[in-house]
């Protein structure tokens, strides 16, 4: 399937670069500090998740090239995920593909080259694809896999019902957006966390108990400690795409599904 993307274009007609003066008007309002889980309307369909720890990833990285699950070349979803986004979301330090600091100013956006996916990206443990067992209880567990769109694809290996959701993250008073396009940390159907009600911990012992990972982007929108630490925490729930506010994170939606090699 080829990619599809949505380019929503600010005042004056700019698009996926903006000038300095307008990111820091429009891009800072979007991304400024706002009043966090309570600025968003309850929704007991999606309820949140708090004090989670989120560690930093990145397109292209690979922390361990021994792991099975150790390199963001690939993703749970796209086999050419590095291809897909459009290279290394970061800087090549003599061949290696490293993370950056991300600026408002920016949009967050990376440095050294143009995305053609969303670099507003996370993960969730939970592979509705891969792992079998995530894979025979999606239809059940999933709560928007009723709705049109999803509903009757539950035996569809070509179909994710993970990939591209929108998750609301917000950490002390701030709060940006993003959408799924890998599975982890560690742990690859931890249903009861992911969409437990009770506000159950991440079954991952790993990074601190990580109950996800965020892209730069996000880290940088967030307002974490650290590029690459294990020690932020943040608080997050799912959003439906017509809930999703303006912001950078709109300015590419990502809308490619399953893509295996």
């Amino acid at each position: 399937m080829t990619i599809q993307q949505r380019r929503r274009p600010r005042a004056g007609g700019k698009g996926l670069i903006v000038s300095t003066v307008l990111a820091l008007g429009l891009m800072g309002a979007a991304c400024a500090p706002q009043s966090g889980q309570g600025a968003a309307a309850e929704d007991p369909e999606y309820p949140w998740h708090t004090d989670i720890t989120a560690t930093t990833f990145w397109v292209g990285e690979i922390h361990d090239p021994d792991a099975v699950d150790g390199s963001q070349v690939q993703s749970a979803y796209d086999s050419f995920w590095l291809e897909s986004y459009g290279g290394c979301d970061g800087q090549l330090v003599e061949g290696v593909c490293q993370t950056e600091e991300r600026f408002e100013a920016d949009s967050w956006l990376p440095g050294n080259m143009t995305p053609k996916e969303n670099p507003f990206y996370l993960d969730l443990p939970f592979d509705d694809v891969n792992n079998p067992r995530a894979f025979a209880m999606r239809g059940d567990v999933i709560p928007w896999a009723g709705k049109p769109g999803y509903a009757g694809r539950e035996t569809d290996k070509s179909f994710s019902y993970m990939k591209n959701r929108w998750v609301r993250i917000t950490k002390g008073d701030r709060e940006c957006y993003g959408q799924i396009q890998d599975a982890g940390p560690s742990i690859y159907d931890d249903d009861a966390y992911v969409f437990g009600t009770d506000d159950a911990r991440p079954a991952n012992t790993r990074f601190n108990g990580a109950g996800m990972d965020v892209s730069p982007a996000l880290n940088g929108c967030l307002g974490f400690s650290s590029l690459n630490g294990a020690t932020d925490r943040v608080n997050w729930q799912f959003v439906d795409d017509e809930d999703v506010p303006d912001g950078p994170w709109l300015e590419i939606v990502t809308t490619r599904q399953v893509q295996h090699g």
